[in-house]
């Protein structure tokens, strides 16, 4: 599937991809991902062994990769990634925290590591610490931490540094539900009132519901779409209810070179149509095909129609 690329921001804020494979060993990871982003919440989505967390240390510089792969913040990731991550923060699914330090030891530390002196860390761990809720349990050693309070120092020692972006890799990992809303009300609020970009690789859609206004999806390594999600979960994409009579292998074959998806519910087609294409494409695969419509109508897409419809591809 072709994914046509979105209108990229100044190379000082975007992230750029272009044609990136990777491979651990001879087995590809990532095969001829292309796409660019601009500051915003952007879900990552895919099954699980898709490449999402290979994507995120792909753009974190922690994999060697070809010239020209990887832009983030107007650095190339094969090149210079050092100067990349000074202005991205990173929060792990797995570990990311250090043993026989307090929170605002251990924070105010990769402060210091990511440049900050030391007296600046220090001032900006506890104001992240404070931020993300932790300002009571701020000298308490982090190995004693619950499940919930992990993952939020691991989010504040992401965001000490004051990055332009922050990758997070299944940040409501183990969260009950009470953890789970508040860590996506936090994420959401940095996309929105602070103004970071924030990459967030879950295979949890209701995360991507709650904070995200625009998706990509992987499966196998590859890019299948980069769409745009409204406030209210609905995608980008257009469905259309279709009825009639003719040859419908015909149609449905030119309604796939007009880059539609088409699934067959009983009498009814459901013609799935994306990067701002319209109705025109099943005018036209009807016409050419002498297929005779007796109903199209439009149906709102949900995000779980779109993502589901397309890892079934």
């Amino acid at each position: 599937m072709d994914v046509p690329q979105r209108e990229v921001n100044t190379t000082e804020t975007s992230i750029s991809v272009r044609n990136l494979s990777f491979a651990y060993v001879a087995a590809p990871v990532l095969r001829e991902v292309t796409f660019s982003l601009k500051p915003g919440a952007v879900g990552l989505l895919g099954p699980n062994g898709s490449g999402k967390t290979t994507l995120l240390r792909a753009l974190l510089g922690h994999l060697p990769l070809a010239p020209g792969a990887a832009n983030v913040l107007g650095h190339d990731m094969a090149l210079s990634p050092r100067a990349a991550r000074r202005r991205l923060g990173w929060m792990p699914e797995r570990g990311g925290i250090l043993p026989g330090m307090s929170g605002v030891g251990m924070v105010s530390y990769l402060g210091e590591l990511s440049g900050m002196p030391a007296r600046d860390a220090l001032q900006r761990a506890h104001e992240v610490i404070d931020y993300v809720g932790l300002a009571e349990e701020r000298y308490r050693p982090v190995l004693d931490y619950s499940q919930g309070m992990r993952q939020r120092i691991k989010l504040a020692q992401a965001l000490v540094h004051d990055p332009a972006w922050i990758f997070l890799d299944e940040p409501t990992s183990g969260l009950d539900p009470k953890g789970r809303v508040a860590m996506l009300e936090l994420v959401r609020d940095l996309a929105v009132n602070k103004g970071l970009g924030v990459l967030l690789s879950t295979h949890l859609l209701p995360d991507v519901q709650a904070v995200c206004t625009e998706i990509l999806v992987l499966r196998e390594g590859r890019l299948l779409a980069h769409e745009r999600v409204a406030a209210d979960g609905a995608a980008a994409a257009r469905v259309f209810e279709v009825e009639g009579v003719g040859d419908e292998d015909a149609f449905t074959a030119r309604l796939g070179v007009g880059g539609a998806t088409v699934v067959r519910e009983g009498r009814f087609a459901l013609v799935t149509l994306r990067d701002g294409r319209g109705a025109d494409v099943i005018l036209e695969a009807a016409a050419a095909t002498g297929f005779a419509m007796r109903r199209m109508r439009r149906q709102v897409a949900t995000l779980e129609d779109v993502f589901f419809d397309i890892v079934k591809e």
